[in-house]
């Protein structure tokens, strides 16, 4: 084992759209209920498989005029859902990258990403990061590990994956990469002392 993959959201970074929702609904039920039909997850992965902000903003008001400004806040505001870095995990991430190469996989828009990469430090000791909005691909396929290991001349048999979504850690593993899912930084820190990588 030589190298460490990271996700980020989730795992290095807390974002959620409803750090801006909330404040401008003020209705947990009217906030989750817009998060739930209209912004939706399925309509935000296609953002990081690679359409644009553009495309996927004007589709929904086509599709729902009667909310086309809580449409637009989605990406005209989108740094607001952009919270914090998740500190502790950022800590492992600096002790581990004393002793393993460091890469990052992340399903992320590629029009997004660079408002993350420029506001957060840690980002820079990646040895390399591949964005799924960029490559047209995203987890769970294989194809985007694939990728992953062409781009960046590595094994799967010599990395280990950290992600917080447990479909792309069952993919992994079928890919042939170890894995650790992400519940919390102490899991993840009581993980890697038990595999003797910390």
């Amino acid at each position: 084992m030589d190298t460490i993959i990271f996700d980020f959201g989730g795992v290095l970074v807390d974002w959620n759209p409803r750090y801006l929702y909330r404040e401008y609904f003020q209705d947990d039920e009217k906030m989750e209920w817009f998060l739930e039909n209209i912004c939706t997850d399925d309509w935000n992965i296609e953002q990081d498989r690679g359409r644009s902000l553009e495309e996927a903003t004007e589709l929904l008001v086509g599709l729902y005029p009667e909310w086309e400004k809580e449409i637009r806040m989605y990406y005209g505001q989108w740094e607001t859902m952009l919270k914090d870095a998740i500190h502790e995990t950022v800590e492992i991430l600096l002790e581990l990258k004393k002793k393993y190469k460091m890469y990052g996989l992340t399903n992320w828009s590629a029009e997004t990403f660079p408002i993350a990469l420029d506001r957060f430090e840690f980002f820079h000791v990646f040895d390399g990061i591949l964005v799924s909005g960029k490559e047209k691909l995203i987890k769970p396929d294989a194809q985007i590990f694939e990728r992953m290991m062409s781009k960046f001349n590595l094994k799967p048999e010599n990395c280990l994956f950290i992600d917080d979504n447990l479909k792309n850690v069952e993919a992994s593993r079928k890919f042939g990469i170890q894995t650790i899912h992400f519940i919390s930084p102490e899991d993840l820190r009581k993980k890697l002392v038990e595999m003797k990588l910390l």
